[in-house]
């Protein structure tokens, strides 16, 4: 994937030290995301205890212009804006930079605590995609998706193989965003509060695998804006869609496959939607609803 030497993003941030409130600001804060944003209300208010100011409870501090893999990430962050920017422009539509926050080891966002485990996530609360330092390496050593390319003397090329395969990961978490300015995930939430479990699931899988549809969308435009892709790139997402389906996920870890518990979807359905929005590059190919 080609990406070096094009603009980074400005809206990334690297999580230093927690900030700590608390008081009345803090029940507000809880009262105004379990009441708009649909959070659960006892992750509401503890956030909203925890929390003092923007960036998910977490002083933030620039990324430091050498961490490669920093640098990666913003430049994949503004290839969103811009194609997300001329689609929603297209329709009429103003589109709102979501921010992303890069943090090790813990972070505190405004949908609750995560950590490394979680994965990268996008909090609709306070419209931030969360991504651990660790994410690259554990892309690159424990999905089936070389990083470095052993035994391979072109320097040009180590730490290359993989990039792709991060960046639909971060173009589906922004395909979470994308669903919030457009009002889809508020609807989900609020249906899946008078659904049953497996019902929700559902829905859930559904939203999902639109956000993976989303990042095929991007990856066509931003392909027409600025011919990023190499050999082997669309092949790389096709595999890390295929590894973290529900399905594969259950069978490597031991589980019985359940589809009530499915809340992504199969890696058959990953890799569809997002073929389904690589094909077309157009947002309505990718209403998984219907």
């Amino acid at each position: 994937m080609k990406w070096q030497d094009r603009r980074g993003s400005s809206n990334v941030r690297m999580s230093g030290g927690k900030v700590v409130g608390g008081g009345i600001g803090g029940i507000i804060i809880g009262l105004i995301l379990w009441l708009v944003f649909d959070v659960n209300p006892m992750t509401a208010m503890q956030t909203g205890q925890s929390i003092t100011a923007g960036g998910g409870g977490n002083t933030t501090q620039p990324i430091d212009e050498n961490d490669r893999d920093a640098q990666f990430a913003s430049v994949v962050l503004a290839d969103t804006e811009a194609v997300w920017g001329q689609i929603f422009q297209e329709d009429g539509r103003v589109y709102e930079e979501p921010q992303m926050r890069l943090f090790n080891g813990t972070v505190n966002s405004a949908c609750g605590s995560a950590t490394a485990a979680t994965g990268p996530f996008y909090c609709p609360a306070d419209r931030t995609v969360y991504l651990d330092t660790s994410f690259f390496q554990e892309m690159r050593q424990n999905l089936g998706i070389s990083g470095d390319i052993q035994g391979s003397g072109d320097a040009q090329n180590q730490g290359k193989a993989g990039d792709f395969a991060q960046a639909y990961v971060i173009a589906h978490e922004v395909g979470h965003h994308v669903q919030t300015l457009l009002g889809i995930s508020q609807k989900v939430n609020q249906a899946r509060q008078r659904l049953s479990t497996a019902q929700g699931n559902q829905l859930s899988v559904r939203q999902e695998l639109q956000a993976d549809c989303f990042a095929g969308v991007w990856t066509n435009r931003n392909q027409q804006r600025v011919q990023f892709l190499e050999e082997g790139d669309i092949q790389e997402a096709i595999n890390a869609a295929g590894q973290i389906g529900d399905d594969r996920l259950a069978k490597a870890s031991g589980r019985a496959v359940v589809p009530d518990n499915f809340t992504h979807g199969t890696s058959q359905q990953r890799v569809e939607w997002f073929t389904r929005g690589l094909k077309s590059g157009k947002i309505e190919a990718c209403d998984t609803f219907s």
